[in-house]
């Protein structure tokens, strides 16, 4: 007669591999936030270059040398052109992408529409002699740590903590902050 045999894991192996399951995942988690956070970044970063970029070409195109005072402006076009600005970056006046929160603010002196450069949307003042862009998480340590800005002086700015509690008109920087290299 033959034997029969039940072959199959026991208790006590189970919990091994269960063991090692969760130590590696214990590892692996905290890098791969880690990871988010910096792809978080790195798009809010480029988010900030697209605004200057798009800032100055809008100014040597059709602003008559000033800048857009919003970014629904950037994100239209003259007829039969390309817009200066993604659609996914010029949806609204406040932005949500990647984590972070992206608005741009006119500087102090503005103009009336009698120099709206090429705006088709016809909005009155849309014209700025200076601008401040600023991108901040959404939740700090866990979309990303830093806050970003950048003004007509083409910089893109860091900082750890919110720098944006003061002033930001007349287009410059919050006064703290390091360029990025």
């Amino acid at each position: 007669m033959r034997e029969s045999r039940n072959d199959g894991f026991t208790l006590i192996e189970l919990l091994i591999v269960v063991a090692i399951i969760g130590i590696i995942a214990a590892v692996a988690v905290p890098g791969l936030l880690r990871a988010r956070m910096s792809g978080n970044e790195s798009s809010a970063i480029a988010s900030i270059r697209a605004i200057m970029s798009a800032q100055q070409t809008y100014a040597s195109a059709c602003g008559n040398g000033f800048y857009a005072s919003t970014l629904p402006i950037l994100g239209s076009a003259p007829a039969g052109t390309q817009p200066f600005l993604s659609p996914d970056l010029t949806g609204a006046a406040t932005v949500n992408k990647s984590g972070y929160v992206l608005t741009m603010v006119e500087g102090s002196e503005s103009f009336a529409a009698t120099l709206n450069g090429c705006n088709p949307l016809g909005l009155a003042a849309d014209l700025s002699s200076s601008y401040v862009s600023t991108n901040y998480p959404t939740s700090v340590n866990t979309t990303g740590t830093r806050f970003f800005w950048g003004n007509t002086l083409g910089t893109v700015y860091f900082d750890t903590s919110n720098v944006f509690a003061g002033s930001t008109s007349g287009g410059m920087a919050p006064g703290a902050g390091t360029p990025l290299q």
